[in-house]
């Protein structure tokens, strides 16, 4: 039971980084795309690394080459679906032109130069109403695909506790920009910094709720087999999610080579901590 405890506290701990961004996005003038290239390859980096030298390896020893390999496979075509069926695009450019733009003031800039008035008219309106849905199209996007998330991190520390921090790392560093690219347009839409705070929160609470729901629900059918075959649906998951979402918007922010610097990185210290561990 102790575990199931540390495994939900973990997925809780990776939801609220989502927070954090927020947070940057209230209290940083100038966010560096560098900076977010950087972490998002970094988070990149790690997941591949536990994927293929963790999950992938420990479902194949039990469960045999070909069993495991369709799990992977079965846990990347889920988030295929999703990915069909949500739209899920950070926006992470316009999010960052905006707070670069508003320099501390209090009303940001928004898109095509125009700024925030009581009642935007022509093009303006357009702008607005561009906020509008860009703000529910990322909350909602960002809510749905962190509930993968919450699944692995659980099932990550049922299996090997320090494989549960690790995914917990991996998570939470993405989930930082995630919560810049909810809160900002929120903000820039309403100049309500609590509102855009809490929608922010909001969209991480989905990992903790994907590993309640699998405690709920899977707990009690859980056996090895299960648990293996279910590492590697996770590794499956992380492999896409770094490959479809976190690097082509690292590479999108900077043009340099923060995005391979970050992957490498990341992968370094993880083989470190795995090789201490």
């Amino acid at each position: 039971m102790e575990t199931v405890i540390l495994a939900l506290l973990l997925s809780l701990l990776a939801g609220l980084s989502t927070s954090i961004g927020s947070f940057i996005a209230f209290f940083m003038k100038r966010p560096s795309p560098k900076f977010i290239s950087f972490i998002m390859g970094f988070s990149a980096g790690v997941m591949i690394l536990i994927s293929f030298l963790e999950l992938l390896p420990k479902s194949i020893e039990a469960l045999g080459f070909l069993m495991a390999i369709s799990f992977f496979f079965l846990g990347m075509l889920v988030m295929f679906i999703i990915d069909v069926l949500i739209s899920h695009e950070y926006e992470f450019e316009d999010s960052i032109e905006i707070l670069m733009n508003n320099k501390g003031q209090r009303k940001p800039h928004l898109h095509y130069g125009h700024r925030h008035r009581q009642r935007p008219h022509h093009r303006g309106e357009k702008v607005n109403d561009s906020l509008v849905k860009t703000s529910i199209f990322i909350f909602f996007g960002v809510f749905i695909h962190n509930f993968p998330e919450g699944m692995a991190t659980f099932i990550g520390t049922l299996t090997q506790v320090h494989l549960g921090v690790l995914l917990t790392i991996a998570i939470a560093l993405h989930n930082i920009p995630e919560g810049i690219a909810v809160a900002v347009p929120i903000y820039a839409y309403t100049l309500d910094k609590k509102k855009a705070f809490k929608w922010s929160f909001i969209s991480g609470m989905s990992e903790p709720l994907g590993a309640v729901l699998t405690w709920l629900i899977l707990f009690p059918f859980i056996n090895d087999n299960v648990l293996n075959a279910m590492l590697g649906a996770v590794g499956g998951i992380m492999v896409y999610i770094s490959l479809d979402e976190l690097l082509p918007v690292s590479r999108s922010l900077a043009k340099e080579h923060y995005s391979i610097i970050g992957i490498i990185t990341g992968m370094f210290i993880m083989s470190v901590s795995l090789a201490l561990l």
